[in-house]
């Protein structure tokens, strides 16, 4: 009926949403690391070919990565194959640092001592860093886009910013980033949409790699066997 509280509701969620559009983020850990940290192994660069062949029909607007040589050769690898050029762009906030140091009372009783130990070595400059770069990355890559058009981002970074963007996106605490683990060039896509709640698609997603390049970068006892 007309003027009633849930015609007005949606008059302001119409109101609310126009002039807006989904955001599809496309989260990428970079592909097996040397030794070193820095650049892809063999296995890494392979990973890093297949999954720009997972994503050679997608229609991205744009491609971001962290600083480090891991993540940048992960990127270029990831769109080398594709006739369409594709802005890319390297940003701190896409990098590799702690996005957020839990106290002991945020942490469930049974876990906290394994988490603080996980966290015990970062160093007083990685403490004030990686909030305010975590804060940076959500404002960057995540949530709806002005326009009418849905948008496309390629995201290639490392194991705990990508777990604080799905830690995110599930509306969880601020700590539940801990014990999220993401494999060497899995796939997860994040939806933003203007009128709804944010919507994990897939997650950890390993079906472009095959048996034998699956499963890096993860905890050998966590893995799930047989697949």
């Amino acid at each position: 009926m007309p003027g009633t509280d849930s015609d007005a509701d949606t008059r302001t969620d119409s109101d609310t949403v126009r002039g807006m559009a989904d955001r599809y983020l496309y989260v990428v850990r970079h592909g097996e690391a040397e030794p070193d940290g820095n650049g892809l192994t063999a296995l890494g660069r392979r990973q890093a070919e297949l999954l720009g062949e997972r994503l050679r029909d997608v229609p991205l607007t744009a491609v971001h990565h962290g600083p480090l040589p891991r993540a940048r050769q992960t990127a270029a690898r990831a769109v080398a194959a594709r006739t369409a050029t594709v802005p890319v762009h390297e940003s701190e906030a896409a990098g590799d640092y702690v996005p957020h140091l839990p106290e002991r009372s945020e942490l469930p009783p049974q876990s906290a001592d394994l988490f603080l130990r996980f966290i015990a070595g970062t160093t007083e400059e990685e403490r004030e860093r990686g909030p305010g770069l975590a804060r940076s990355a959500l404002d960057l890559f995540t949530g709806p886009v002005a326009g009418d058009t849905d948008r496309h981002e390629l995201l290639v970074t490392h194991n705990f910013l990508a777990a604080w963007l799905v830690r995110d996106a599930m509306c969880a605490p601020d700590w539940r980033w801990l014990g999220l683990n993401l494999c060497n060039a899995a796939l997860t896509v994040i939806r933003y949409a203007p009128d709804r709640p944010a919507g994990v698609l897939t997650l950890n997603d390993m079906a472009h790699l095959p048996a034998e390049l699956r499963w890096t970068g993860f905890p050998p006892e966590l893995r799930a066997p047989g697949i």
